[in-house]
């Protein structure tokens, strides 16, 4: 995971995109990293301390006892050095202001001035109040101060007026924080397209002619993709698979039609893309409108063939784009693997062998070959299939 083990404070202010900050802390756990919260008496207002405490697993912190009673103190300073990173999302115009000058009447601004890890600001206002001189001063303060201004975008304001002021979204800010502590991510900034799973041809509205793909490889193949820094197009057919990461885009499809035209509506924007997925090569030429009842010994199905998706994109492909295949055979493995390769106009190949013992469908592992134009081949041992999808970018990464 991106942040695994990462130490992530998170504080929220004041302002009415503190809700947006519930989705931030979901995907920094879902990334790996330990997440703290601390709330102003302001956001207090907006969001429940346990909606946070229920999504980072910790309690939440605003004041500094935590029983006034029993007179339990908060250690301010303990959690200001325990983080790693401290991310103000959102950072109200009050709160900016009492940051650049140094005051600290409340918890928050407390641990703030007692941290010494990186500050990341996401700042959120209204239009006037994020353009008034005054605040601009104190962005610049901060700024100079060595913290990381995360601007706000233009847009619908609670205020119901459009400008500059509004937070940017929990997907951003997290995208920040990979690139904090990632700033050298092999792939950061390229786009990716990856099919994954069986695709399934209709018969008739209950039949249909598939396969036995579960999609497990091409799943890790975009969250191996997205770890390395890529924004991953994520194209299923029919699987029980899902995935959380800020940087996957999953669509769901069902026949080879479908994923043929996902594909071509994404690909030219795309620098690489992975195709995984085990499509059809046949369907049925003509699909009964209502159950085919089982009243005859024998029926006969005409079949027909469905569109090659990777030799669609293979006469698409620019120069600056890489695409890559797959091959999965049962005989005259290399030969069959190489016409393809050569065919489809790939950048390289991956051979699996069906009949290998813990490689093909359902697997957990696999074994393959990577197979280049020039006949140059590069052969992998069993493995996990997370780690086979590792190695499958670390050829990608080659490439660029």
């Amino acid at each position: 995971m991106l942040l695994q083990d990462k130490k992530i404070l998170l504080a929220v202010t004041g302002s009415i995109a503190a809700y947006k900050s519930a989705y931030l802390v979901r995907l920094l756990v879902q990334a790996g990293a330990q997440v703290k919260v601390i709330m102003s008496p302001g956001a207090l207002e907006f969001v429940t301390p346990l909606t946070f405490s229920s999504l980072s697993g910790n309690p939440v912190s605003s004041d500094f006892t935590e029983n006034k009673d029993q007179g339990t103190w908060t250690n301010h300073v303990h959690l200001a050095l325990w983080a790693d990173l401290l991310v103000l999302a959102p950072a109200s115009a009050n709160t900016l202001s009492k940051m650049a000058t140094g005051q600290s009447d409340n918890f928050l601004l407390t641990t703030y001035m007692s941290a010494r890890c990186p500050v990341m600001i996401a700042p959120a206002m209204d239009h006037d109040m994020f353009l008034h001189p005054g605040t601009q001063d104190n962005l610049r303060k901060l700024q100079s101060f060595g913290h990381h201004i995360l601007s706000p975008k233009e847009g619908a304001l609670a205020s119901g007026l459009i400008g500059k002021g509004r937070m940017i979204e929990p997907e951003e800010i997290m995208q920040s924080v990979v690139d904090h502590f990632h700033p050298h991510l092999p792939l950061k900034g390229k786009k990716a397209l990856v099919t994954a799973g069986p695709t399934y041809e209709a018969i008739d509205p209950v039949r249909f002619i598939g396969n036995h793909s579960s999609g497990k490889m091409g799943f890790e193949l975009a969250l191996a993709l997205a770890d390395a820094g890529a924004q991953v197009q994520l194209i299923s057919g029919p699987s029980s698979l899902n995935v959380q990461h800020p940087s996957i885009e999953l669509t769901r499809v069902t026949s080879a039609a479908e994923m043929l035209k996902a594909c071509q509506d994404r690909f030219e924007a795309m620098d690489i893309a992975v195709m995984s997925a085990a499509v059809a090569d046949y369907r049925p030429a003509h699909v009964a409108s209502e159950k085919i009842k089982k009243n005859d010994a024998q029926i006969t199905l005409e079949l027909e063939k469905t569109v090659d998706i990777a030799a669609t994109l293979g006469k698409l492909k620019k120069e600056n784009q890489k695409l890559i295949g797959f091959a999965l055979e049962t005989e005259n493995l290399k030969e069959n693997a190489v016409s393809k390769l050569n065919k489809k106009n790939l950048d390289f190949i991956v051979l699996n062998d069906a009949k290998a013992e813990g490689a093909g469908f359902k697997s957990d592992t696999n074994q393959i070959t990577v197979i280049w134009p020039n006949n140059k081949e590069i052969q992998f041992g069993l493995k996990a299939k997370s780690k086979v999808a590792k190695d499958i970018v670390d050829e990608i990464v080659k490439l660029f």
